[in-house]
C-alpha cells in the first residue's frame, strides 16, 4: 500500500510539473509570473514618474512667465504615463517568449501602442504649439493669425493627425491602406456629388476665418437671426439668440449674405428726434439746443472728437405737430447695459433742459371742421380742434367758432390748473 501511495503521489507530481511547464499559450508558468512582474514593475515605475518627474515639471513650469511649457506638460501628462504601459508588455513579453503564432500577434499589438503614442502626443500637442502659427503669421503678413483661426487650424490639423495615426496603425495590421484609399476614391466621386453642401460650408467656414467676419463670441445679426455666436464648426456655424433659443446656420449662408457684426463697433449711436410744442419761442429753441449740445460735450461718456465720430445736434425742421431737434451722438461703450444707462440719464437730462426752458414736448394732434351739429346749424362754423398740452398730458379738447366767437373748452383747464367751466 505504501508503495502504491508513492507512485500515485510522484504521478501528481508529475501532472503539477506538465501544467507548469505547459503553462499559457505555450509558456512556461515560472517566465508567465515573471512576465507579469516585469508589467507590474513598469506599472510602478508609471506611478513613481508622474509623483516625481512630472511633478517636479510642474513646478518648474509655474515658475515661468509664459503658459505655453504649462500646456505642453499637460498635453504629455497622458501619453508619458501611457509609454509605461507598452514598454511594460514588450519587456514582458521578451521575459517570455511566446510561440511565432502568438508572438506575431503580440508584436503587432505593441507596434500598434507604440504607434497609438506617437500620435496620440503629436495630436495634444496640436493646440499648446500652435503659438507657432503667430510666427509664422508675424513673418509673412506682419500680424497674428487670430484665436478663431487658430483655433479652426488646429482641428483640421488634428483631423490630419488622426487620420495619419489610424492608416499606420492599420499598416502594422497588413492592411493595404494605398488600395483601400483608391477604391475610396471612386466611390469619392460618387458621394461628392451628393456631399457638395458639406463641401462648399467647408469652404465657408475657412471664408469665416480668414476674413475674420466674426468669432466666437462675437454679436452678429444674420438675416432675422440675431445672437451671439457659440461655436463655427466645420460645416454650422451655432448662434444663441437672445431668447436663449440656439440656431444653427450653415457656413454658407454667413459667408454669402450680409452679416452684421455689433461686437465690431467703435462706438455706439443715440439718434433720436427730439419734438417741441409750436408755441416754443426763438430763445426757448435756442436754449434747449444748446443746453442739450453743451451736456453731450461735456460728459466722458460721450465721444464727440470729430476725427473720430460725427456730433450733431440741431434744430431740423418744423415737422406737422412740433419743431424737431435732431440728436445725433455715439457713446464711448458699446456694452449694451452701459449704453442704456448712459442713454437714460441723457433723457432724464433733457427732460430737465427742456422744463427749465419754459417749453415741453409736442405731440400729434388733428383739426376737425363742424359744419353742422345734431341740435342744428351754428350760426358760425363750428371747429373742434385737439391741441397740444403744454404739461405734456392729455390733448386738450376745444370748440372753437371760426370767427371771432369766444372759444369754449369744455374739460380744459386755465393757467392756474383748475378746471374751466
Amino acid at each position: 500500500l505504501s508503495c502504491a501511495a508513492m507512485s500515485e503521489l510522484q504521478a501528481f507530481w508529475e501532472e503539477i510539473e506538465l501544467v507548469w511547464q505547459r503553462g499559457v499559450f505555450g509558456v512556461e508558468t515560472d517566465r508567465a509570473l515573471l512576465a507579469i512582474a516585469v508589467f507590474l514593475l513598469f506599472v510602478v515605475l508609471r506611478g513613481l514618474f508622474t509623483a516625481v518627474v512630472v511633478a517636479g515639471l510642474g513646478r518648474l513650469t509655474q515658475r515661468t512667465e509664459t503658459t505655453i511649457d504649462d500646456q505642453m506638460l499637460e498635453a504629455a501628462r497622458g501619453p508619458l504615463r501611457f509609454v509605461f504601459l507598452v514598454a511594460g508588455l514588450f519587456f514582458a513579453a521578451r521575459v517570455a517568449p511566446l510561440p511565432p503564432e502568438v508572438d506575431e500577434y503580440a508584436t503587432k499589438i505593441v507596434r500598434s501602442l507604440i504607434a497609438f503614442t506617437i500620435f496620440w502626443t503629436i495630436y495634444r500637442m496640436a493646440e499648446p504649439l500652435s503659438f507657432l502659427l503667430d510666427h509664422a503669421s508675424n513673418a509673412m503678413r506682419g500680424q497674428e493669425i487670430g484665436a478663431a483661426l487658430k483655433k479652426f487650424a488646429v482641428r483640421i490639423f488634428r483631423v490630419i493627425v488622426a487620420v495619419i495615426g489610424a492608416a499606420a496603425i492599420l499598416e502594422e495590421w497588413d492592411f493595404d491602406v494605398a488600395a483601400v484609399l483608391g477604391g475610396l476614391g471612386l466611390i469619392g466621386m460618387a458621394v461628392a456629388f451628393g456631399a457638395q453642401n458639406l463641401i462648399a460650408n467647408l469652404f465657408g467656414g475657412v471664408v469665416i476665418f480668414l476674413d475674420k467676419i466674426f468669432v466666437e463670441g462675437h454679436w452678429i445679426r444674420a438675416g432675422d437671426v440675431e445672437g451671439v455666436v457659440e461655436k463655427i464648426g466645420f460645416r454650422t456655424t451655432k448662434i444663441r439668440r437672445f431668447d436663449k433659443s440656439l440656431v444653427t446656420l450653415p457656413n454658407t449662408k454667413l459667408s454669402d449674405d450680409a452679416v452684421v457684426n455689433f461686437s465690431m463697433m467703435t462706438n455706439r449711436r443715440i439718434y433720436w428726434v427730439i419734438g417741441l410744442e409750436y408755441r416754443t419761442t426763438h430763445d426757448q429753441l435756442r436754449q434747449v439746443v444748446e443746453g442739450i449740445s453743451a451736456y453731450v460735450h461735456n460728459n466722458e461718456d460721450f465721444e464727440t472728437d470729430p476725427n473720430r465720430v460725427s456730433t450733431l445736434i440741431h434744430a431740423d425742421s418744423f415737422n406737422n405737430s412740433s419743431i424737431d431737434i435732431m440728436f445725433y451722438a455715439f457713446t464711448k461703450t458699446t456694452v449694451w447695459a452701459e449704453w442704456m444707462r448712459v442713454k437714460e440719464e441723457l433723457l432724464y437730462e433733457v427732460k430737465r433742459i427742456v422744463e427749465e426752458a419754459g417749453t415741453s414736448f409736442a405731440f400729434p394732434s388733428s383739426s376737425l371742421y363742424v359744419e353742422t351739429l345734431p341740435f342744428g346749424a351754428p350760426e358760425v362754423p363750428i371747429r373742434i380742434e385737439d391741441t397740444r398740452s403744454s404739461g405734456g398730458g392729455e390733448p386738450d379738447r376745444s370748440v372753437r367758432p371760426s370767427g371771432d366767437t369766444q372759444t369754449v373748452r369744455p374739460g380744459a383747464r386755465g393757467p392756474s390748473g383748475e378746471d374751466g367751466e
